[in-house]
């Protein structure tokens, strides 16, 4: 059966880059729910009309809203074997809406949590430098770039985000935890949450979760 991943985790837990391994080894399109909405209103129909105009107001796109978007965005081809969803579901009304979705398509949902200590976190997000081309994302002290200030991957120049700073920083982690608390103990109530430890080197996360996947393709 083809899957929906959802990989959630703290600020600086690694799931982007396990969310760019997957796709690049299952073929898997990463969808983005801000990218679609930005991309959506752009276009001269019904729904982008809606779309902006709960924008211009200054407004969230409802639950409704943004299953319809996901819901017309993974009916394209390239989701028929499975996607991996960024920045949905954020709230247990949209993953209810999920799974009616994930029942229509004939898909399962596997929503991965990498779980690391905060106190590591702060450590790697301090120290964080990333490739604006490419995503790559490295640290000063615990995966630092083979020529100082570049990319491994693609030589382009690495860069700092201003709030990758102790107090910005401890910010977002409040926030994260106000935001997927509700969440992580919703899947963790139907036994659905799948856990990995992200305090481990980037390709021992991915095996671990290579694992689930290819697991949940057996059944």
């Amino acid at each position: 059966m083809s899957k929906i991943v959802v990989i959630i985790g703290a600020p600086g837990a690694g799931k982007g880059t396990q969310a760019r391994l997957v796709s690049e080894k299952y073929g898997y399109p990463q969808i983005s729910t801000g990218d679609i909405l930005r991309e959506m209103a752009l276009a001269d129909t019904p729904l982008g009309n809606e779309i902006r105009s709960v924008q211009a107001a200054g407004k969230l796109v409802s639950d409704e809203i943004l299953a319809q978007v996901i819901r017309e965005r993974t009916l394209q081809p390239d989701c028929e074997n499975g996607y991996i969803l960024d920045g949905y579901p954020r709230t247990i009304s949209q993953a209810h809406q999920l799974e009616e979705l994930a029942a229509q398509q004939g898909k399962d949902v596997l929503f991965v949590r990498i779980y690391v200590q905060e106190e590591a976190l702060m450590k790697r997000l301090t120290g964080r430098w990333s490739c604006k081309k490419c995503g790559e994302i490295y640290n000063i002290e615990l995966r630092p770039p083979r020529r100082d200030g570049f990319c491994d991957r693609d030589g382009e120049p690495l860069w700092h985000r201003d709030d990758d700073n102790p107090t910005s920083v401890a910010r977002r982690f409040t926030a994260y935890r106000a935001s997927t608390t509700p969440l992580i103990e919703y899947y963790r109530e139907n036994g659905s949450l799948i856990q990995i430890n992200g305090d481990q080197p980037v390709a021992d996360v991915f095996a671990e979760l290579s694992a689930v996947i290819d697991g949940a393709s057996e059944k």
